[in-house]
């Protein structure tokens, strides 16, 4: 990324997926000097089974968002596993007038496969609303970026050749894949034990593969989707 460039956001559909996606590239983002905001479209996740009461989670949310590094949370209140019952224009003036007012750089946000149906209209309302700067006069975007989420992204079943395919890799370091786990724990009944996905053993060893990759200490892998004039 430019050095110049200092605003980066992730667009995503509920709390834990800003880590599981993004935490340890927001962490170590945040420590070159970036500023990262994680909008939430979903901040209730009253779907989840045992989910926390809206003020706890909330309060996690705040927390875990210091963890990584990033701004106060931005929370909306779509209904969780229920996106596909709201009008897509609604979804994505919501997504623009924080594009408006944040004027980022770079966007993170959902692969359109991911098994799960919010990231889906998460994604194309994100594709949608990252056109803004070509009708109005905001900060052009310089790049758009897909993020894998586990037990989401890894979970879809293959349709020809539309599933995530990384080709932007961060180095994290171990710190940053620390301070991902943390924030993750900082989230109740997020974390699992091996072998499901959102386990340590599994974030670990995912971190480590991707920046076995690219020759990097751990990283998080991304599908750059549209890059502007970023050199």
């Amino acid at each position: 990324m430019n050095s110049h460039s200092k605003i980066v956001l992730s667009i995503t559909a509920h709390p834990d997926d800003e880590v599981l996606g993004f935490g340890g590239t927001s962490y170590t983002l945040s420590q070159k000097g970036f500023s990262i905001y994680n909008l939430i479209l979903s901040s209730e996740a009253e779907a989840r089974q045992n989910h926390p009461k809206i003020e706890f989670l909330n309060k996690h949310t705040s927390k875990v968002q210091k963890i990584i590094g990033a701004h106060p949370p931005i929370l909306g209140f779509f209904p969780n596993i229920k996106f596909n019952t709201v009008p897509h224009l609604e979804l994505v003036q919501f997504i623009e007038k924080y594009i408006e007012k944040i004027c980022p750089d770079y966007i993170f946000t959902h692969h359109p496969n991911d098994v799960n149906n919010d990231h889906y209209h998460t994604s194309k309302a994100c594709q949608a609303a990252v056109r803004l700067f070509q009708r109005k006069d905001i900060t052009p975007i310089k790049g758009v970026f897909f993020m894998e989420i586990l037990s989401s992204t890894d979970w879809a079943f293959p349709i020809g050749d539309q599933n995530f395919n990384p080709n932007t890799f961060f180095e994290i370091g171990k710190e940053g894949l620390d301070k991902k786990i943390e924030g993750l724990k900082g989230y109740d009944g997020v974390m699992r034990e091996f072998p499901h996905p959102r386990s340590v053993e599994v974030l670990t060893g995912l971190a480590a593969y991707r920046g076995g990759q690219s020759g990097l200490n751990y990283a998080e892998a991304f599908q750059a989707v549209f890059q502007r004039n970023i050199f």
